[in-house]
């Protein structure tokens, strides 16, 4: 875990960055520029595009992660690896976009009624997608490389610093709604060349290959495995993005706007884990190539421990200022509709932070093919769920059908697991930090309520997170974080003696 921690802690770091400029943006500058429809329009066509750019890369960005261990060569070369890289997606390309052409009228239909905004700037969609196609290939063959500090300040920092201008033009008119969708479009092509000088700095792109050089069975498993997990892959992106999608088509893009500011709010609650995730996964690879089961398991359980921890802490702090966010929010009052979305929406990915690297162990195992019925599964569940209760419940039968879904779709991947790799998340620290969350969301529920909304969130985050942290250090529920504790109570002791 050294290694992962030592990484993840800048990439981390990089994450925190960039939250607190989506903070400044989303809390004071896109509320206070940008009416909820224009909010709902630029997260559908960016979401729509995230899906479409996951069937053009045709499995790629996990496959590269499985097969890098077994092409990589001494001479940096990788049998032409970084051309693969480049060429599966183009494929993927020439065959998602003209799908994408055909369908585009009932596409079209389905937005017409509701949301007739999107029906009208619907084409962004394919350059977006291509853009966001490439940038994923490229971060992801940095992070083979085990370095992701430089794509996550691309993806966290810069992006979000060129939208934010980008945004501030459009609220003074500078730009319009086409010039306006057009830059916010370009700034992910801006990104992608970034990452593409930034991996030819540290890798090998070199566009040479040499097909003899890979065998016939390595062709094979290479052909079935991005096959089995392009679906499940699909499927993910399809199940994580219906909820969006379908609360825009049936009730507005106003309403979308007002479910993607409670989604920038839970999306903090995910920070740490990206990085985890990202240094984690190619070790988790390799482990699985050699056959080590006991370091898999291992890592399975420090990483859910971690994620829970952290992940969990931040929900909770969040959901004790719900309220004080929509009272200093700008137009906070339009956008408090949403708050019961931030709760289902924060349960479900404190479950994914637990639950979901097990989706790693299986994609990089010999039993990948299970994520076939597992994105079918869940799949079914979603659209079903969400079929049901958004008519109900409106927004926040969305977010309960998006927890419903990642429940059950969780028990059915940690069965898989455990049955077939034998690995499980649970430990004593689990319990730990389980009956530490409990007791801080009870506590929450008890403390006074301050007519200030800024005096209500100072006291309320420095009693509940201050006990969460003290908790979470003497009942050591993660060696990690007691350790990080440990190192920077000494660094700020030897200051003070210094002084």
């Amino acid at each position: 875990m050294g290694v992962i921690i030592k990484e993840s802690i800048k990439g981390t770091l990089t994450n925190y960055i960039g939250a607190f400029i989506g903070f400044l943006s989303t809390y004071f500058v896109i509320v206070y520029f940008l009416p909820p429809e224009i909010i709902g329009l630029t997260r559908i066509l960016v979401e729509a595009a995230t899906l479409m750019s996951v069937f053009m890369q045709l499995g790629v960005t996990s496959s590269v992660i499985r097969f890098y261990p077994i092409m990589k060569t001494e001479d940096g070369k990788n049998n032409g690896f970084f051309f693969y890289l480049l060429t599966v997606p183009a494929l993927g390309s020439l065959l998602v976009i003209p799908l994408f052409l055909i369908f585009s009228s009932e596409i079209i239909d389905y937005y017409s009624d509701e949301s007739g905004l999107f029906a009208d700037n619907y084409r962004w969609i394919i350059p977006l997608s291509l853009f966001l196609t490439y940038l994923g290939v490229f971060e992801v063959y940095a992070n083979v490389l085990m370095r992701i500090a430089v794509p996550k300040f691309i993806r966290e920092v810069c992006i979000r610093l060129m939208h934010m201008a980008i945004y501030v033009l459009y609220g003074f008119g500078i730009l319009d709604l086409e010039r306006f969708l057009g830059a916010y479009v370009l700034v992910f092509a801006f990104a992608a060349v970034v990452n593409l000088l930034y991996i030819k700095k540290i890798g090998s792109v070199c566009l040479r290959h040499d097909f003899k050089s890979l065998d016939g069975g390595i062709k094979k498993d290479f052909l079935r495995y991005t096959l089995f997990l392009m679906i499940g892959v699909i499927s993910g992106s399809v199940t994580s993005r219906i909820d969006l999608f379908m609360v825009g088509g049936e009730m507005g893009l106003a309403y979308a706007g007002i479910y993607s500011i409670a989604f920038y709010m839970v999306a903090i609650i995910e920070i740490p884990s990206r990085s985890i995730t990202a240094i984690s996964s190619p070790v988790v690879s390799q482990a699985m190539k050699s056959g080590d089961i006991d370091k898999a398991n291992s890592l399975y359980k420090g990483i859910s421990a971690n994620q829970l921890l952290i992940g969990g802490m931040i929900f909770i702090v969040l959901w004790a200022n719900a309220d004080n966010i929509f009272d200093i929010l700008p137009n906070g009052e339009i956008y408090r509709s949403g708050k019961y979305v931030i709760f289902f929406l924060g349960l479900s990915r404190l479950f994914t932070l637990f639950l979901g690297f097990g989706h790693a162990l299986i994609s990089y195992s010999r039993y990948y093919a299970w994520t076939l019925m597992f994105a079918l599964v869940v799949t079914v569940i979603t659209i079903a769920a969400n079929n049901l209760l958004i008519p109900v419940m409106g927004m926040t039968g969305a977010s309960v059908a998006t927890l419903a879904s990642t429940v059950i779709s969780l028990a059915f991947q940690q069965f898989i697991v455990f049955r077939k790799l034998k690995c499980n998340p649970y430990s004593v620290s689990t319990i730990k930090i389980i009956a530490i969350l409990f007791i801080a969301f009870a506590v929450n529920t008890v403390l006074p309520e301050f007519e200030n909304p800024w005096a209500d969130a100072a006291v309320r985050t420095a009693i509940v997170g201050g006990m969460m942290v003290l908790a979470a250090y003497f009942t050591k529920a993660s060696y990690e974080f007691r350790n990080m504790a440990d190192s920077a109570i000494s660094y700020f002791a030897k200051k003070i003696r210094k002084i």
